[in-house]
């Protein structure tokens, strides 16, 4: 549930997100009273690996800051902050001897793969050990000119368990409601592989013109490879250099399909740490409000009977969203469930009212943080004595992206409280 302006609680999200790809995730917010991004999780966790692609791999990854800024683990402004376009200014040469398949190797295939130009600003990281942290997260990348201005290029390569959450993450075009791009396709290769071709933007909000490109390619062995490309030399901070990045989605698949990655993959040394393997199911059956399906179902279910929902989707495995409209426009309603959070919000709940069972309810209704034009977000944030917590709110748009549709949220305070406090959220728990 990645938000803006939040402290991070990595152990949280590293249990949620798992596994190696899954150390980049996002926190939750303890000094204000909204989730107020929680719906771009999924998509903001595909911008943070393929921005962890190019900076080295989703292991260099330490935090995620403000609006989704990289804070990468060798160094920074004050705050912690660093753009690749800072970390370029002196990049490593690429090594001969950091495993089986080196960095140079890696950005030597990565040039021949690429059509004819200039290249320059080489780093990469090879197949070897990745030491006693994390597996390597092997990646090359270039700047790249054609002749029509220089381009970030980069290839990020790991291994993924085939048919995982995590698989199809990279595999399917995220939710239109809560990422903004222009065109995005999904596909099974003849050899069963899952590619996705993706055109858009560095910036969900669309604040910089820099585009983002990428080719993510998940095989049945478990090979995951993804290239990615910007219309400017640095995937953050940097001028936008060209009106689009440099490869068409025709060419990113001839590259991301080359059988040389494969390889490379197979390279990586075996780390039981990160298995691919998949894990034994648990025997618990999980708690209503524990899947999709389940939040969303129950979320329907407490809806004023007025209200159409014209679309609906969500987040595994506490996150869902729909779409109302009550004959005044469309209207966004999220809803957040999570357990174990008493210790954590200890500071958060501070003013909360108290209503008799013990339970603390904060109520908030203030303009959209990412200032979408005529946007007001309405949320009411429960947290049970047994440390349950929901969170729900509703705004006046239909996404997570544009302007307002109406005038106000379709579902009134009162409303989102009698929902967030309802007993169904503790059923079966």
């Amino acid at each position: 549930m990645p938000v803006e302006d939040h402290k991070e609680h990595d152990d949280h999200f590293e249990d949620r997100l798992g596994e190696a790809l899954r150390h980049a995730g996002g926190g939750f917010e303890t000094d204000r009273s909204t989730l107020s991004t929680a719906g771009a999780a999924r998509g903001r966790r595909l911008l943070l690996r393929r921005r962890a692609a190019v900076a080295g791999g989703v292991a260099a990854v330490a935090l995620v800051g403000v609006g989704g800024t990289l804070l990468v683990p060798w160094g920074g402004d004050e705050d912690g902050r660093q753009s690749v376009a800072a970390g370029r200014a002196a990049p490593p040469r690429p090594a001969e001897d950091d495993g089986e398949v080196s960095a140079a190797d890696l950005v030597r295939t990565l040039k021949k793969l690429l059509p004819a130009g200039k290249f320059s600003e080489e780093q990469g990281r090879g197949t070897g050990e990745g030491g006693d942290e994390a597996p390597p997260m092997p990646y090359a990348q270039v700047v790249y000119d054609d002749g029509k201005g220089g381009a970030a290029v980069g290839v990020s390569l790991n291994r993924i368990q085939p048919g995982s959450e995590q698989a199809r993450e990279w595999t399917e075009c995220p939710d239109k409601r809560l990422v903004s791009y222009d065109t995005c396709t999904a596909s099974t290769l003849p050899d069963g592989s899952g590619l996705l071709l993706f055109q858009g933007y560095e910036y969900p909000d669309r604040r910089v013109d820099t585009k983002h490109w990428y080719a993510s390619l998940v095989t049945p062995q478990g090979h995951h490879i993804t290239v990615n490309e910007w219309n400017a030399e640095a995937e953050k901070d940097a001028p936008v250099t060209r009106e689009e990045p440099p490869l068409t989605t025709a060419q990113l698949k001839d590259v991301v399909t080359a059988a040389a990655w494969r390889t490379a993959v197979d390279a990586i040394p075996e780390d039981p740490r990160y298995s691919i393997t998949p894990k034994p199911s648990s025997s618990t059956s999980a708690p209503p409000g524990a899947d999709v399906a389940s939040v969303g179902t129950t979320l329907a279910s407490l809806l004023p009977e007025n209200m159409k929902v014209t679309a609906k989707g969500g987040q595994e495995p506490d996150y869902a969203y729909v779409v109302v409209d009550d004959g005044k426009g469309e209207s966004m309603v999220q809803i957040n469930v999570q357990s174990n959070m008493g210790e954590a919000l200890s500071g958060h709940m501070a003013g909360a009212e108290e209503l008799p069972d013990g339970t603390l309810l904060l109520t908030r209704e203030a303009p959209d943080e990412k200032g979408r034009a005529g946007v007001v977000v309405r949320t009411v944030d429960v947290l049970r004595t047994n440390g349950d917590r929901v969170v729900i709110m509703a705004s006046n748009a239909a996404g997570l992206q544009g302007g307002a549709t109406r005038e106000a949220p379709a579902l009134t305070m009162d409303q989102l409280k009698r929902i967030a406090t309802s007993a169904k959220w503790q059923e079966g728990r």
